[in-house]
């Protein structure tokens, strides 16, 4: 942006006519006579009773029609011909300003015209009106690199703002180099800063979460008399609430009492909000009574922070007291209220208080709040108040929402409640839920990991039946769930089944396999199958090596377990924590001491930490308390390795 700009001021035109008569008497006795009348410079114009000239509201409104024409490929040579048929030659600084006020919602057109003036009309000089209409257009757009070359052009130009220049660029720049800009611009230009300067400054600061320097601001506008709107009151008072200076919200807090600046609802709900986090919920309780003594009505966000004050101050009864006036005054609770309350009932152990909240508010609740509160107590471990809660919803909705049903088939499953999860599925779809693949899997995980194989069966032959299709996640559940009860032969067919069905199998389709030989007895299968997916194109992976390693130990061919730890590293495998805690066990367990100390050094060469079961290893080894065969419990290292869900 190239701008060369003069400044100018407008000359005055008086509202008089003038007219001068000169006579002058010959010798000879002729008398002549000359009348001069002044001659306006923009015969074009009207004038006002103070000499200046009016805006002609016909030419603004069709000039800034041509400029917003979307119909227009080249606005600006449609108003250079509009112009020209016009014969126009001039136009005033206040035109332009008004034409720049329409075009403020777009910086990039309010830019072009603003330089189009002074190249199109003659002797025409912007100033700080037209330059004020710029930088707010270039406001717009958060053009910052825009408003210091605009500004910048001003001061090389000569042009001197007034103190509207200096609070728009406060506002427009916004934080520290806002502020500094605009009161180095009103030193320069001889301003005195008005009150409404001090405001633009202090919420300049807040919006730069520069709370430090905005009060510094704000007690100097204090000292010269100034105060700020409740507006400004509540950005200063909700930034220091934040920054937890509690003291001095308490003070501006008064202060803006003292200037007869009466707090509106939104100060009330940030002084609540502070309150209530500090743990005055009762300081809390009379700020609100306060607030409605004076005829304000409570919008949702007072309420809610009226009860997450009373929540955070155990203060339960009030809590729900002032739940029901919400009710009664028609104001309606979201998922915020019913969260904040159903999390203190929860804390206090008053979860029997829930039914009463849902009851009395049963018109405002819409399943959405229903699978919220649902989601909640399942995630906060409640599985019977959510299937509580839950079968509430269904019997007072027709329709049924998902994620609700989901969350609730996810808290029962994780309960071991797996008759209800197996009911509620069958039931879903009379709600016009339609089951997924996913949900059908949380049940058959569910229903493996406690070895409810006959259920598991059911559901599995209903799938293939009826629908969803299993998909990879599905049998691979199944190969694990059938393993896990030894079940070999079935996980087996399951693994058939997956190879003849779209899916293929992938590395957790032949860990769980691999898993399901090894640990029931029939390790060379097992090798077999390792050595098949190989074959197959797919890289074993750390589950895969340790699995067949821990099944090797059991079966006391410590020497092919110590070969696949050499051949997992050779392939890139690093082993980890788990891998190095099942060999160590199986050389302790067959009296390979020395090995067992070799495997230890390289486990800490490669950087790993030991943990609790690398050093109960470790201690055997040094008492030297092995044996040859040992009543073993199941455990994470040495039991399952595999989640199929993982």
């Amino acid at each position: 942006m190239n701008l060369r700009h003069h400044y100018h001021p407008l000359r005055r035109r008086y509202s008089t006519k003038y007219t001068a008569q000169i006579t002058s008497t010959t010798p000879n006795g002729l008398h002549l006579t000359a009348t001069a009348t002044t001659a306006s410079r923009h015969h074009d114009l009207d004038f006002d009773t103070r000499g200046y000239p009016l805006p002609r509201q016909a030419l603004i409104c069709k000039i800034t029609q041509i400029l917003k024409s979307r119909n227009s490929q080249s606005p600006f040579l449609d108003l250079h011909t509009y112009l020209d048929s016009l014969s126009l030659k001039t136009l005033t600084t206040t035109e332009a300003s008004l034409i720049l006020k329409s075009l403020n919602h777009s910086p990039h057109l309010s830019l072009q015209f603003f330089k189009f003036c002074e190249s199109n009309f003659k002797n025409f000089k912007h100033e700080a009106f037209t330059y004020n209409r710029l930088i707010v257009a270039l406001s717009r757009a958060a053009d910052i690199e825009a408003i210091r070359e605009v500004v910048g052009e001003m001061e090389r130009g000569g042009v001197k703002g007034n103190i509207s220049t200096v609070n728009i660029v406060m506002g427009a720049m916004g934080g520290v180099e806002g502020v500094e800009m605009g009161m180095t611009l009103a030193r320069d230009w001889g301003l005195s800063l008005t009150g409404y300067t001090y405001k633009c400054a202090v919420q300049a600061y807040l919006r730069a979460y520069e709370t430090e320097e905005a009060v510094r601001v704000y007690e100097v506008m204090r000292r010269k008399g100034h105060g700020l709107d409740v507006i400004g009151f509540n950005m200063l008072i909700d930034a220091l609430a934040k920054d937890e200076k509690v003291s001095k919200v308490y003070k501006v807090f008064e202060d803006m009492r003292r200037r007869h600046c009466e707090p509106d609802e939104f100060t009330y709900t940030i002084m609540i909000r502070m309150t209530g986090k500090t743990g005055k919920a009762e300081e809390s309780l009379e700020l609100f009574k306060e607030m409605l003594a004076k005829g304000f009505t409570p919008n949702s966000m007072a309420y809610n922070t009226i009860i997450q004050a009373l929540s955070l101050g155990r203060m339960i009864e009030e809590m729900i007291s002032l739940f029901h006036q919400m009710l009664e005054n028609n104001c309606r609770p979201n998922e915020f209220t019913y969260s904040v309350i159903l999390n203190a009932l929860a804390a206090e152990g008053k979860l029997n208080r829930l039914e009463e909240v849902v009851e009395a508010s049963k018109k405002c609740m819409n399943k959405f709040i229903y699978a919220y509160l649902v989601r909640t107590l399942s995630k906060l471990g409640h599985a019977s108040e959510a299937h509580r809660l839950f079968c509430n919803m269904w019997a007072f909705h027709d329709k049924g929402d998902k994620d609700a049903c989901f969350s609730m088939l996810e808290s029962l499953c994780a309960a071991g409640k797996t008759a209800e999860a197996l009911d509620l599925l069958d039931k879903a779809q009379e709600k016009g839920i339609v089951t997924d693949t996913v949900m059908h899997n949380t049940v058959l995980s569910a229903l493996g990991r406690l070895k409810q194989i006959s259920h598991l069966d059911d559901l599995y032959a209903k799938m293939r039946r009826d629908g969803p299709s299993p998909d990879i996640f599905t049998y691979n559940i199944l190969i694990s769930s059938f393993g896990r009860a030894g079940e070999v032969a079935e996980a087996v067919k399951v693994f058939e089944e997956l190879e003849e069905s779209s899916c293929q199998p992938d590395v957790v389709s032949y860990n769980s396999l691999i898993n399901a030989l090894g640990k029931n007895g029939d390790v060379d299968e097992a090798h077999m199958r390792f050595k098949e997916m190989q074959e197959k194109g797919l890289t074993p992976d750390v589950v895969t090596f340790s699995t067949l390693i821990e099944c090797f130990g059991k079966s006391e061919k410590v020497e092919m377990a110590c070969r696949l730890l050499d051949e997992m590293t050779d392939m890139g495998c690093c082993p980890n924590i788990v891998t190095y805690n099942i060999l160590l066990d199986c050389l302790e367990r067959s009296g390979r001491t020395a090995e067992a100390v070799d495997i230890y050094a390289k486990l800490k060469e490669q950087g790993l930490t030991p943990d609790s079961i690398t050093y109960s290893i470790l201690e055997r080894l040094q008492s030297g308390q092995h044996r040859a065969v040992r009543v073993r419990k199941q455990h994470p290292i040495t039991g399952w390795i595999v989640s199929p869900l993982q």
